[in-house]
C-alpha cells in the first residue's frame, strides 16, 4: 500500500520540522540569532491516467485523469533575516547593527567570516576581538591607557588618551552585505561563511547607502518569537500524529486483507 510509505515521509518531514523549531527555541537568548523555517514540497506523482490523454477513437480528452501522490519531502531550511530588538548593555565594546550588514571577522586560518553578534572585547594586545578571540576586520587596536573609546554610527573608532586634547582616530569599522543573506553558510559560534548562493560580499561603511548604522553599548537580540514557535511546535506535533495514524490505518487494512479466505 502506497499509504504506508506516504505516511512515513510525512512523519520524517515533521520530525525535521520539530528539530528546526527546537533549535529556534534553544537559541531564544543567543545574540543576533536568526530563526529558521523548514519548507516542504510534494513528491512525485504516479500517473494512473494522465490528464489530457485521449479516451476514445473520437479524440475525446480526459479532463483530470488520475494522479496519486507518494508523499512529501523537505525542500530547504531557510533563515529569516528580520531585525532583532536592540538591548542596551552599557558595555563600551558591544555593538549592534540597526539595518543591513554583517561584521567581518578574521579566522585563525586567515579566512573571513561574518556575524551580526557584536559582543566584542579587547585582548591583551588591545585588539578588538570576538568572545573567541578572533579579530574584527579591519583590525583595530586600542592603545594602552585609553581613557574612553567612542564608536559612532558610521563606524569611526576614536579614543581619549591621557595628556592629549584631541581624540585619537583608531580606525574604521566596515560592514558587509550580501544579495542573498539566506545563502550564507552557518558554521556555529554566530559565524557565517560566504557561499556561491549568497554571492560575494559588498563592503562599505555603516550608514552608507544599503548599510545599517552602528549602536555602541547595544547588542541585537534573537528574532525568535516564542509564542509563534510554540504554536508551530503544536502544529508539527499534530501533523506527526496524523501521519502516524495513516500508517496505523494502512496496517489494519492489510491485516484485514490477509485474513480473507
Amino acid at each position: 500500500m502506497r499509504s504506508l510509505s506516504t505516511g512515513a515521509t510525512g512523519m520524517m518531514a515533521q520530525q525535521l520540522n520539530v528539530e528546526v523549531i527546537s533549535n529556534n527555541i534553544a537559541n531564544m537568548s543567543t545574540t543576533a540569532f536568526k530563526r529558521q523555517r523548514a519548507e516542504f514540497q510534494d513528491l512525485l506523482y504516479q500517473n494512473m491516467r494522465r490528464p489530457g490523454s485521449t479516451s476514445s477513437d473520437a479524440n475525446t480528452i480526459v479532463p483530470s485523469g488520475i494522479q496519486v501522490g507518494v508523499g512529501v519531502r523537505t525542500a530547504g531550511v531557510y533563515r529569516i533575516n528580520e531585525q532583532g530588538n536592540l538591548n542596551s548593555t552599557g558595555n563600551t565594546y558591544d555593538l549592534a547593527i540597526s539595518g543591513k550588514g554583517y561584521f567581518q571577522i578574521t579566522l585563525p586560518s586567515g579566512e573571513t567570516s561574518y556575524t551580526r553578534a557584536g559582543s566584542f572585547q579587547i585582548n591583551a594586545q588591545g585588539q578588538i576581538v570576538t568572545v573567541d578571540g578572533y579579530q574584527i576586520s579591519p583590525a583595530i587596536t586600542v592603545p594602552q591607557g585609553a581613557l574612553s573609546v567612542n564608536i559612532d554610527a558610521t563606524g569611526v573608532v576614536e579614543a581619549r588618551i591621557a595628556g592629549q586634547t584631541n581624540a585619537q582616530n583608531l580606525g574604521q569599522i566596515q560592514l558587509a552585505t550580501f544579495v542573498n543573506e539566506a545563502g550564507l553558510e552557518a558554521t556555529g559560534d554566530n559565524l557565517f561563511l560566504e557561499t556561491a548562493a549568497s554571492g560575494q560580499a559588498t563592503v562599505g561603511n555603516p550608514n552608507a547607502v544599503g548599510f545599517g548604522v552602528l549602536r555602541q553599548g547595544y547588542v541585537e537580540t534573537s528574532n525568535v518569537n516564542p509564542v509563534q514557535e510554540i504554536t508551530n511546535l503544536i502544529t508539527a506535533q499534530r501533523a506527526y500524529e496524523m501521519n502516524s495514524k495513516i500508517i496505523t490505518a494502512s496496517d489494519e487494512m492489510l491485516q484485514t486483507a490477509t485474513r480473507l479466505r
